[in-house]
């Protein structure tokens, strides 16, 4: 029998975070915990479907005026605008001067990719693939893939992490913004970093800014977490409306997978900030080129529900209630985890769990004792000691400390 014409394809490796998933759920000890995966939970481990996306979603389910037509190439209207105005603000120095686009998008992946497609093509001159983009050191694994698979060809890090004193090494960031050159690509997290859970200071933001703006540097955020990360949606995007006050062009990739716990609807959205409206138009007919050979015209049950949502002001003010639920239990996770390793006297400082925010938290722990953590406790997390806040519950909770205590005290 001839062989396949695939025979030659290696297998890739699996995606570590999924790989972890499974691990996790073929292991049979009863005391597992998966603080592995990127996603809400209850105290009861269970996934949460909020209150207000049941409630939209049965009076789409009655809407008798829907169907099944396709949505416009860039997305429903409705859902474009509001998830830009989100990000931007309601008193938008952007909005009202009508210098904002916005793409929907396939979650904030999507939206990523659509704007890197975008840049590759047309920023920095045509088809640019040499324009050097910076990510943070460390990043959410998917942006260098993104970024290598739209066609760049020079993906470097900008300092981000300080190990020694679990914070933000804000000078060393800078100290590569200065050096970048002009008109390079930076991927900013706009609230809640994936995987440190360090974000800048509004201070720290303008010093970052001021030099971007004087470096000619091109600002990609990622928004993720909007709302989760804090409770508040305006303190989240303090970041992004700084940046639109100073004037910057910029894009801003954004996600309802968190904040609305759509996980497997994919609702993005990529907003686009330019000086005025005729360049955004331009811009936007390019992307919808892009979009046009990519997914062609997107989904329409994720993007209503957010859209049902963000328009009507009782059922918006339920979804910030929802969202407050949400970041609230991750705060006191937060809070009872550095208690519990301090009262057992865990070798180091334990501030940084508090002081960082969102779902996730940088623990400091090493390869070698997050190894023990897999193997001896039954506790995944991912290997440069990442944990989901959410994957810790009441029950779980002092089970996981004594392992942490126990690993750091054995191992080191």
């Amino acid at each position: 029998m001839a062989a396949s014409i695939f025979a030659a394809v290696p297998r890739a490796p699996p995606v570590a975070v999924f790989k972890l998933t499974a691990d996790f759920r073929e292991d049979g000890d009863a005391r597992k915990v998966n603080l592995g995966v990127g996603a809400y939970r209850t105290d009861e481990g269970k996934p949460w479907v909020l209150p207000v996306v049941k409630k939209v979603e049965q009076m789409i389910a009655n809407d008798n005026s829907l169907n099944h037509e396709y949505l416009p190439i860039l997305g429903l209207p409705e859902f474009r605008a509001n998830a830009s105005r989100i990000a931007l603000g309601d008193d938008s120095p952007a909005i009202k001067e009508n210098r904002i686009g916005s793409v929907q998008a396939l979650g904030g992946t999507g939206a990523l990719r659509i704007g890197a497609e975008f840049l590759r093509r047309w920023y920095n001159g045509n088809n640019n693939t040499a324009t050097p983009v910076y990510v943070s050191s460390p990043t959410w694994e998917n942006h260098n893939s993104v970024f290598m698979d739209a066609g760049f060809k020079d993906i470097r890090t900008y300092h981000y992490w300080d190990a020694a004193k679990r914070g933000l090494d804000l000078q060393g960031l800078l100290n590569d913004m200065e050096e970048a050159p002009e008109f390079s690509i930076f991927i900013l997290h706009a609230c809640a970093h994936n995987p440190t859970g360090t974000d800048p200071t509004p201070d720290q933001w303008k010093q970052i800014a001021a030099v971007m703006k004087r470096r000619f540097l091109f600002p990609f955020f990622d928004s993720a977490y909007q709302g989760f990360a804090s409770g508040s949606l305006d303190k989240d995007a303090w970041a992004v409306r700084y940046f639109v006050s100073e004037g910057f062009e910029f894009f801003c990739a954004q996600s309802f997978s968190k904040n609305f716990g759509l996980y497997n609807e994919r609702v993005g959205n990529l907003t686009v900030v330019g000086k005025d409206a005729d360049n955004v138009q331009r811009v936007l007919s390019q992307m919808e080129k892009i979009v046009r050979t990519t997914w062609s015209n997107p989904p329409s049950q994720g993007a209503r529900i957010v859209a049902t949502t963000l328009s009507s002001p009782q059922l918006f003010a339920e979804w910030k209630d929802n969202v407050k639920t949400m970041a609230d239990r991750v705060l006191l996770m937060r809070s009872d985890l550095r208690s519990r390793l301090e009262s057992l006297g865990t070798p180091g400082t334990w501030s940084h769990i508090t002081e960082q925010i969102g779902m996730f938290s940088f623990t400091g722990l090493n390869p070698k004792q997050v190894e023990y953590m897999v193997k001896e406790k039954h506790i995944y997390l991912m290997a440069s000691g990442r944990i989901n806040m959410c994957g810790l519950t009441t029950k779980n909770l002092d089970y996981v400390a004594q392992s942490i205590h126990e690993a750091v005290t054995k191992i080191q």
